[in-house]
């Protein structure tokens, strides 16, 4: 295991030390200790803690983004479900700040934890629920980002009604035009037989 390894897992433990404040036989807590560890390795907190995320919850990326609906919509359209976005602000806090860690990483959590209640409710609406993933904004507000569409089997049945709307659409139109046809060979022949001429 690289290094690096070692350092994510030894942040995973930082993050929950306040739980576990616990003193070594020398003296110095079990966070301090750590902080120490990270530090000899050669590697930033924010890089380490970055690790960390990225093991956890897969795709992390450190990028502001803005909480105007384009924004959103942009950052929206590049997630597959299981992304998380945060400011590279907040970032160095949750690094530095085992609270702050504690806090959003508890919101993100959130977002993942009611994926399967929100599936199975949308389902029940004959909607398909689309989680894209968790923006933390340079404010250290969250947005969660998720849509929905109709059920296959909605858009089947939807697809089934437009098509025998189109051709009832398509046979009136052929049976007007037939009509007008007929309506326009009898004024004609009416036309005809009035003023005694013969068309052939």
């Amino acid at each position: 295991m690289s290094i690096l390894g070692v350092n994510a897992v030894l942040v995973y433990f930082y993050s929950i030390a306040p739980r576990t404040q616990k003193t070594t036989a020398s003296g110095t807590s079990f966070t301090e200790q750590l902080q120490k560890t990270g530090e000899a390795a050669n590697t930033s907190k924010v890089d380490t803690y970055t690790e960390y995320l990225q093991s956890k919850y897969g795709n992390v990326r450190i990028q502001s983004v803005g909480k105007d609906q384009q924004s959103l919509d942009r950052i929206g359209k590049s997630m597959s479900g299981s992304d998380v976005v945060i400011a590279p602000n907040i970032l160095e806090q949750m690094a530095n700040d085992p609270e702050k860690a504690r806090y959003y990483e508890q919101k993100i959590d959130d977002f993942f934890d009611a994926i399967p209640s929100l599936t199975a409710s949308f389902a029940t609406k004959g909607l398909v629920y689309e989680p894209g993933g968790v923006v933390v904004h340079e404010d250290g507000s969250v947005t969660y980002i998720s849509g929905c569409s109709d059920s296959p089997e909605r858009v089947r049945e939807v697809n089934e009604i437009n098509k025998a709307k189109r051709e009832k659409e398509a046979a009136q139109r052929k049976e007007n035009i037939e009509r007008s046809q007929e309506a326009a060979a009898e004024r004609k022949l009416d036309y005809s037989q009035e003023n005694g001429h013969i068309f052939v």
